[in-house]
């Protein structure tokens, strides 16, 4: 049974969200940022988020780098307003420790 809990789960999360037609979706801004491995930036990265009262869809973070000592954090927040999310990335490139921030729209 759980060799098919992942495929199950895969079918359903492609599956067209009820209530939405297609042309009318929230569209998912995501960040993706690479920073040093201080365990002050995650703190500092999610603090933006919460003091705008978003809760950020998906959060995925690695330690990365041949030492560890680069952290990758993934975020995706379903519904931001493109303007919304662009200043936040700006917000993002100024935390201490953050040297990149790419972002991306997914529909």
């Amino acid at each position: 049974m759980l060799g098919t809990e992942p495929h199950a789960v895969a079918e359903t999360a492609n599956k067209p969200k009820p209530g939405f037609p297609p042309a009318l979706r929230p569209s998912t801004f995501c960040f993706s940022l690479l920073a040093h491995a201080d365990p002050g930036v995650m703190p500092r990265v999610l603090e933006l988020f919460a003091k705008r009262n978003i809760v950020p869809d998906r959060w995925h973070s690695d330690r990365a780098g041949p030492r560890g000592e680069k952290l990758t954090i993934d975020l995706q927040v379903q519904g931001l307003e493109p303007d919304k999310g662009d200043y936040i990335a700006r917000c993002l490139r100024q935390i201490w420790g953050v040297e990149t921030v790419l972002t991306a729209v997914k529909s």
